[in-house]
């Protein structure tokens, strides 16, 4: 499988790559009938969403993505899942835990979300909401041109 492209969190004033996928679980109900379609390997889901955590809530603010009909490419939105909530939605359904990477490239791997960078932040959320958070230190990056001791 190849790397993921990741999807875009926005938590206090820092731009985070998302390596988790929010929207999974709610796009797995069933409960609107739109498709995504990939256009690249690095996008299997089809879709490139932008988070954002406010005052403890995970909303979906913006989505891109595509759907292959038999007209042919159609651009979707977040309107076209959330006709009611054009401008950004409370993420109710999710429960899990969010990994955002941070820092340095420590080791690329070429399937899903499986590189691993200087940090992770895991977010873990219970319906839409904050309950915890925690840092995890993974090294520091060589620089570049320098050889490891």
């Amino acid at each position: 499988m190849t790397a993921q492209m990741s999807e875009t969190l926005l938590l206090r004033g820092e731009k985070l790559a998302l390596c988790t996928e929010p929207l999974a679980p709610y796009l797995a109900t069933g409960t609107r009938r739109i498709t995504f379609d990939a256009e690249t390997t690095a996008c299997w889901r089809g879709y490139d969403g932008t988070w954002a955590i406010e005052g403890n809530r995970l909303y979906l603010v913006k989505l891109d993505g595509s759907s292959h009909t038999a007209a042919g490419w159609v651009e979707r939105s977040l309107a076209d899942l959330f006709p009611d909530y054009p401008d950004g939605v409370f993420a109710h359904w999710y429960t899990g835990e969010l990994r955002c990477t941070k820092g340095k490239l420590l080791k690329y791997v070429h399937g899903g979300y499986a590189s691993s960078y200087e940090q992770d932040l895991f977010i873990e959320i219970v319906r839409g909401e904050v309950v915890a958070e925690r840092l995890m230190v993974n090294g520091v990056a060589v620089p570049a041109g320098a050889l490891p001791a």
